[in-house]
């Protein structure tokens, strides 16, 4: 095991013993007792199954068959969930014919970032993470089910639905994806034509139909982003079948793993003698969360996840934090080259070796733990093979060993950069997260006057009135958790990027969030402490030099920190908008309890 993950692993094991051995005694109570419908009251159990054919009744009443519930985040509106909508019925045909039962438990909100990017409904995504989380917990509080099947994919909603199904730990989760739609215009090609139209080089409708061309069909966005960084998390973390992830959905192989997955849950809901195999509270443990966040890093994923996965490891009893995230990027090359870290997509990713080719070097280099519990069975060998049909009938064998394109993926031996895609800075700005794996080397040191924002809007607006031709620092602060429920400010990479190619050096520095997509620009992100708390991100004024540096971790202004900490605050207005209607004064509570970015930026709803 290569030393630094080994430390980073055991200084979490201890940092969380209290707290993991308090969550897993609480998992213990939960499921000694076995099955809670068997201790029901029948009227309990009548409204249980009132809805139900007469085999499932007797089924259920006679407690015969495990039940398998299906939390869902169906929507036809999203591309990746709309797949989803045929799932229930595959799962209760296929927990049938394995010996079981399957019932929708319930359903949870699946908001989409690209629809909402730059809309004031982007200032509720980061918050919808923990209404998942509730809604989870809700359909599962019913005490109905033997294990459980998630379907989910995108941004918040694979955290969400981890988050609640931890509360649940003493059960069997399995995950169950959608896959990625196929290939269509390629992401660079698009990017271009977004920056086209940012200079107003092309109209709106050349725009949309370049957009159509990207965003094509039922599936996951292409792009490897916050998305497909959950569901190869999910794979590090042994909670898919293998090799599940990035199977196109409509396929016959991939309506044969989610047959294969249901199996698995029905199987692992009657290993009695094996209750380590059984209990999502044991497959989350410390290995394999760091497993996750060395999958995250080694791929260059999402930034998202430095907020999200503090979040689910609580939920489990286990602290994590950014310094953990620093010291394994630092241990953790970088083995993949997708958009928006290279020119290829996740379909063009699994064929070059995939998440199997991944798995097999780290673990042959000691970057990962394989003495860990799986949906598929002690170790995380397992993950190295890829499914396939072998005389009609789904089998697996094993994964490539080499890569197929070595400009799309590659391997420990030979890695795109010595380092993952993900460093934390410092400095008395505060701490922030930046992803570099896309970054070229002569922009990640950036020192320049910084110009002060007060929202993504008023920068676009400067941009397009040609006020941001030189080197800046464009500075947005009052966009954390507790200001305006932290929202991706995506949109401004097209602008920035331009700014970039004409020679400039540019940055981004804001206590808010970008998108999973986030690439060239340097962007020092969650800055915190937010400035609605007090952070001085706050305090900085235009013309005020600004660092950003990738290189040694620094984010600074060079003001005397007497002076900085004696300036007042910028503070912004906060008008609600009438879009918002509910929605704004619901998520208030949300935002009035929201924990720092770096201790996971929802409320404290767990851990």
């Amino acid at each position: 095991m290569n030393a630094a993950i080994h430390d980073v692993t055991q200084r979490i094991i201890e940092r969380s013993r209290d707290t993991r051995a308090d969550y897993l005694a609480r998992m213990d109570a939960a499921g000694h007792a076995g099955p809670h419908r068997g201790r029901m009251s029948c009227s309990n159990l009548a409204h249980g199954f009132a809805a139900e054919g007469e085999g499932v009744k007797d089924a259920l009443a006679g407690d015969t068959r495990p039940n398998v519930g299906i939390v869902t985040a169906f929507n036809d509106m999203l591309s990746a969930h709309q797949p989803f909508e045929r799932y229930p019925d595959i799962i209760k045909q296929a927990a049938w014919n394995a010996g079981g039962v399957a019932q929708v438990a319930g359903g949870t909100p699946a908001m989409c970032d690209g629809v909402t990017q730059g809309q004031p409904g982007m200032e509720l995504s980061l918050f919808s993470r923990d209404v998942i989380a509730l809604s989870t917990g809700v359909a599962l509080t019913h005490n109905m089910f033997d294990a459980a099947i998630c379907l989910g994919v995108c941004d918040k909603i694979v955290p969400g639905l981890l988050i609640g199904t931890l509360a649940f730990g003493h059960l069997p989760v399995i995950f169950a994806p959608a896959g990625p739609m196929t290939s269509g215009m390629s992401n660079p090609v698009k990017a271009k034509v977004r920056e086209r139209f940012a200079q107003g080089e092309i109209g709106r409708d050349e725009l949309l139909k370049a957009e159509s061309m990207s965003y094509h069909s039922p599936g996951t966005c292409t792009f490897y982003g916050t998305a497909n960084s959950n569901q190869l998390m999910m794979e590090f973390m042994g909670l898919h079948m293998a090799g599940t992830s990035f199977i196109n959905p409509g396929t016959p192989l991939r309506e044969a793993l989610t047959v294969a997955a249901t199996e698995r849950a029905i199987e692992m809901s009657r290993l009695d003698n094996d209750a380590r195999a059984r209990r999502m509270c044991d497959i989350v443990d410390e290995k394999s969360i760091v497993n996750g966040l060395v999958g995250l890093l080694s791929s260059g994923g999402s930034t998202n996840h430095t907020m999200h996965y503090v979040a689910v490891a609580r939920a489990a009893g286990i602290k994590i934090n950014w310094d953990d995230f620093s010291d394994l990027s630092r241990a953790v090359p970088l083995l993949a080259r997708v958009y928006p870290n290279g020119i290829a997509d996740v379909n063009h990713m699994r064929a070059a070796g995939g998440i199997q080719l991944m798995i097999r070097s780290l673990l042959d280099h000691g970057l990962l733990h394989d003495d860990v519990m799986t949906v598929e069975g002690e170790g995380l060998h397992h993950y190295t093979k890829e499914p396939y049909f072998k005389d009609g009938r789904l089998s697996w064998r094993d994964g490539p060993s080499a890569s197929h394109d070595e400009d799309v993926m590659r391997t420990v031996d030979n890695p795109f950069a010595a380092t993952g895609g993900i460093n934390v800075l410092d400095g008395n700005v505060g701490r922030a997260i930046i992803k570099t794996s896309a970054v070229d080397e002569k922009h990640r040191r950036i020192e320049a006057p910084a110009q002060v924002f007060a929202s993504q809007q008023a920068v676009l607006d400067a941009f397009k009135a040609d006020e941001l031709n030189r080197d800046v620092v464009v500075v947005v602060p009052n966009n954390g958790p507790r200001a305006n429920g932290m929202p991706e400010l995506h949109k401004l990479t097209p602008s920035l990027s331009v700014l970039l190619h004409r020679g400039y050096q540019v940055a981004l520095v804001t206590d808010g969030r970008m998108s999973g997509a986030s690439g060239k620009v340097p962007a020092a992100i969650q800055v915190t402490p937010e400035a609605k708390l007090g952070g001085m991100i706050g305090r900085i004024r235009d013309g005020d030099i600004v660092v950003v540096d990738a290189n040694t971790g620094e984010l600074s202004v060079q003001v005397d920190n007497d002076e900085l900490a004696a300036r007042e605050a910028i503070t912004f207005p906060d008008e609600p908008s009438a879009e918002y209607g509910l929605g704004r004064e619901m998520f208030a509570l949300f935002r009035a309890n929201a924990l720092p970015a770096e201790e996971g930026a929802g409320p404290a709803l767990h851990g």
